[in-house]
C-alpha cells in the first residue's frame, strides 16, 4: 500500500515524493541522470535513458552474480553456455559448431576459445561431421553432461533469488515487455553510415 503524502510532500514513513510523485528512497542513479539532463536541456525528451540505463545497471549486477554462482562449478558464464546449449538440445548431446554457434548466440571467435577450454578438460569432444567435410561436431562428454547438470539446478535457483523481489506476474510481464524491446530493436530502421 503506498505511503501517504503530506502537503510538503514528505510520507508518513519519513520518506518526500518527487514532482512526479515518486518516492525519494526508491529513485537509483538513473533517475539522478535524468533530471540532471532536464534541467540542462530541458527540451531534449532523454526518457529512453530510463529505459537502456537500466538495463545496463541490471546487466552488470546480474553478470557479476551469475559469475559467481558459476565459479563455484569451475565454470565462466561462456562455458556455462556452451554445455547448456548441448545438454538442452538432448540426445545424442551433438551439434555442429555452426549450429552451437547459432544457438548460443556467440561469434565463430567466441565459440572456438570456449571449445578450446572445454576440450583440454575434457568437457567436450570436436570430431569430423560425417554429412560435411567442412563442419565440426561438438559433443558433451560424460564428465561435461555431470557438470552441467550439477551446474543447471544451482543456476536456476541463483536466477530465482535474483528475482525474489518481483511477483509471478511482474515476472512475466517484464519478460514480455523484454521481448517486446528486442522485438523493437531488431526492427529498427538502421543508422545512416557516417558522412
Amino acid at each position: 500500500m503506498p505511503a501517504r503524502v503530506n502537503q510538503d510532500g514528505a510520507s508518513q514513513d519519513g520518506a518526500s515524493q518527487d514532482s512526479a510523485g515518486q518516492d525519494s528512497a526508491s529513485q537509483d542513479g538513473v533517475d539522478r541522470i535524468v533530471e540532471q539532463w532536464d534541467a540542462q536541456r530541458p527540451g531534449l525528451d532523454v526518457s529512453p535513458m530510463q529505459v537502456f540505463g537500466r538495463l545496463a545497471r541490471a546487466n552488470r549486477l546480474m553478470d557479476q552474480q551469475l559469475d559467481i554462482a558459476f565459479s563455484r562449478h569451475g565454470l565462466d558464464s561462456g562455458s556455462f553456455d556452451v554445455l547448456a546449449t548441448l545438454l538442452r538440445d538432448g540426445p545424442p548431446h551433438r551439434l555442429t559448431a555452426g549450429a552451437l554457434q547459432r544457438s548460443a548466440m556467440i561469434t565463430s571467435s567466441a565459440v572456438a576459445q570456449r571449445l578450446n577450454r572445454l576440450e583440454s578438460r575434457g568437457l567436450v569432444t570436436r570430431s569430423p561431421n560425417p554429412d560435411d567435410a567442412r563442419a565440426t561436431d561438438v559433443t558433451l562428454t560424460e564428465r561435461g553432461r555431470a557438470l552441467i547438470g550439477a551446474a543447471l539446478p544451482d543456476h536456476v535457483a541463483n536466477e530465482h533469488r535474483l528475482l525474489h523481489g518481483l511477483s509471478t506476474r511482474q515476472r512475466a510481464a517484464l519478460a514480455a515487455l523484454l521481448r517486446s524491446l528486442i522485438q523493437s530493436i531488431e526492427g529498427a530502421s538502421p543508422l545512416p553510415p557516417p558522412e
